[in-house]
């Protein structure tokens, strides 16, 4: 699910149907003048002129750095590398807006979020783009400077919060309460804040639209506006440290960590919405991010193409659209490195390897600069090699080193050259590598899980088990499952060390063996084998679904007749469809998947073609 639907609400007209029929345009990029405006941390590719580029890219500076500044943070960062497109008008943003029941929805601002790249995408025609991408900017922010994740209150309130920020050339004002917070809390009522605080990933008021998903966004934001407003930080971390480390339950960790009750706390935050009084903090703008020190360079049409063309590659209702945009590029600038890299990345994801590689060569020949073209032509080497690992680890290093050489910051550059080095038999190398990964993206689950997996291999389980412990509150059930085996594996190092049982000491899975898809806001994590990842090919010939919530397909590869668990089909990783169906027949499928200790087949992760 596109990650703007989270803040799906009536009260916001800029989201609505549109009364629209007929095919979707191809790129326009031709029709006008689009310019790139670089400023210290962003890029920001508009036709709406230079000075809105300018604008755009400023008031993203802004917001960067009051997340700094009220973060306390010294280095800001951004897990996964982010591409602003500003179009002049609402024609030009309906051409990448999601489709909905076979129609473009209308979006005023939309964040589309993958896993080796995101878009913010605005309409520059409206008044007010900004909202909408700037609470999903928010939670970016989150996930490249907190080491953990919060209560979902805590994680959407703080977004809300930062959503509505202001800004000019001189400071940039956070604070302000949207008047739809206030609006939905005196139409609707409000939560009691221990039923708020209870609220998890799974909870319905949390997945399900309606008046109690509104009322718990529009609640979390201000009781966010309530602690900042008060200077309640220490205390929110207070109330944190019982309820998630010392186990209270949310009663008790209200009362010692607030120093009031619950029902008090009620009272309070009902009395701070009824007053309609917030505070505004003004936080003036550095010098060094001051708009009349961007760049602004002109592009050429194929050049503006190939980034429009990029933004539908990463999204599920665009992708062969993507292709033909690429090829046209292609046909009048067969050296556009952008397009070359485009299309090795589109037919990666369809695990043509040859054709990604031929593409890629071509994209490095063109331009070496492009850390990305290097990182995709590794991690092609390990879907190729069927994950085995250690067969190309030398010229798979060579391309990640030459990547992180370019961008210091690219975390999967660093998660996917720990699993080189610890597949080749350097297990503690790829610890350091791993580490600096988590740096970048100190949320990051799968690189958490392999973080233990290596500690465990260094010889180091109490590490292991103290990070293994921090992921059992996943909301990934098949993660949960692989955190549960590796923390008993984990817990028992000593003794297997001593009796000489532990021979040989688990390895890293290749970081996101499944094909990127722009349908999650965030990456699903793959859970990690026990044993060697496979790669198969074939057409699903029967579903049994009589095992929930597990399943068992049969899939005919050539002579090969298999049967693949699926352990939860609720929950497995999905390419090609938006769930699974027990009623599939004669469905073309590829599949990465893991042979156990005990010969069943589980499946990792199912791509429907």
């Amino acid at each position: 699910m596109f990650a703007y639907l989270r803040r799906l609400r009536s009260f916001l007209a800029c989201f609505v149907l549109l009364a629209y029929s007929g095919g979707i345009p191809v790129a326009f990029a031709g029709e006008s003048q689009w310019v790139e405006v670089r400023s210290p941390n962003f890029s920001v590719v508009t036709d709406a002129g230079e000075k809105r580029g300018r604008e755009v890219a400023m008031r993203f500076e802004q917001m960067r750095a009051a997340f700094g500044i009220l973060m306390t943070k010294a280095k800001v960062n951004l897990p996964i590398p982010l591409q602003i497109i500003a179009f002049r008008n609402t024609r030009e943003m309906r051409q990448f807006a999601p489709i909905f029941k076979g129609k473009p929805t209308e979006v005023a601002g939309l964040f589309q979020g993958s896993t080796d790249r995101s878009f913010i995408l605005l309409d520059m025609s409206v008044d007010n783009p900004w909202a909408v991408v700037f609470h999903e900017y928010a939670h970016q922010l989150m996930n490249g400077n907190l080491n953990t994740t919060s209560a979902p209150w805590f994680e959407e309130g703080f977004a809300e919060y930062f959503s509505s920020i202001e800004a000019d050339n001189k400071e940039a004002r956070v604070g302000k309460v949207p008047d739809y917070e206030f609006i939905i809390l005196r139409q609707s009522g409000m939560m009691k804040i221990t039923d708020l605080f209870r609220v998890q990933q799974d909870s319905q008021t949390y997945n399900e639209s309606g008046d109690h998903r509104n009322t718990f966004y529009a609640e979390s934001g201000m009781v966010v506006h309530y602690i900042y407003d008060n200077k309640l930080m220490p205390k929110v971390a207070a109330y944190f440290d019982l309820k998630e480390n010392k186990h209270l339950p949310v009663e008790e960790a209200i009362q010692q960590g607030f120093g009031m009750s619950p029902s008090q706390f009620d009272k309070a935050l009902g009395g701070y919405v009824s007053t309609g009084h917030y505070l505004f903090y003004p936080i003036k703008t550095p010098a060094s991010i001051s708009s009349n020190l961007y760049t602004a360079t002109p592009m050429k049409s194929a050049d503006a193409n190939a980034v429009l063309a990029d933004v539908h590659l990463h999204s599920r209702d665009y992708q062969d659209q993507a292709m033909k945009e690429f090829q046209e590029i292609l046909k009048s600038d067969p050296n556009n490195e952008a397009a070359c890299r485009g299309m090795g990345y589109a037919y990666l994801e369809r695990q043509d390897f040859d054709q990604a590689g031929e593409y890629f060569k071509r994209a490095a020949q063109v331009d070496s600069k492009d850390a990305r073209v290097h990182y995709y032509n590794a991690l092609m080497m390990v879907r190729k090699s069927g994950f085995r690992g250690g067969a190309d680890s030398q010229p798979m290093t060579k391309e990640l080193e030459t990547s992180i050489g370019l961008d210091p910051d690219f975390a999967d550059s660093y998660a996917l050259l720990a699993y080189a080095q610890s597949t080749s038999g350097d297990p503690a190398k790829a610890l350091l590598t791993m580490q600096k990964a988590l740096a970048i993206s100190p949320r990051n689950e799968s690189y958490l899980y392999n973080l233990a997996n290596l500690y465990v291999a260094n010889r180091q389980p109490g590490q292991a088990i103290a990070v293994l412990k921090s992921l059992q509150v996943t909301d990934n059930p098949a993660l949960a499952a692989q955190v549960a085996g590796m923390l008993a594996q984990a817990q028992q190092f000593p003794a297997a060390t001593e009796t000489g049982a532990m021979e040989g000491h688990p390895v890293l899975s290749a970081p996101r063996q499944e094909p990127a898809t722009a349908g999650n806001a965030t990456a699903s994590v793959v859970p990690v084998p026990s044993g060697p990842a496979k790669f198969l090919k074939g057409t699903l010939t029967g579903v049994d679904c009589t095992t929930d919530p597990s399943a068992v397909l049969t899939i005919a590869s050539g002579t090969r007749t298999l049967n693949l668990k699926v352990t939860d089909r609720r929950h497995v990783v999905l390419i090609g469809a938006d769930e699974f169906s027990c009623s599939w027949n004669k469905q073309k499928m590829a599949v990465n998947y893991r042979e156990t200790a005990e010969g069943e087949a589980t499946v990792i992760s199912l791509e429907i073609q």
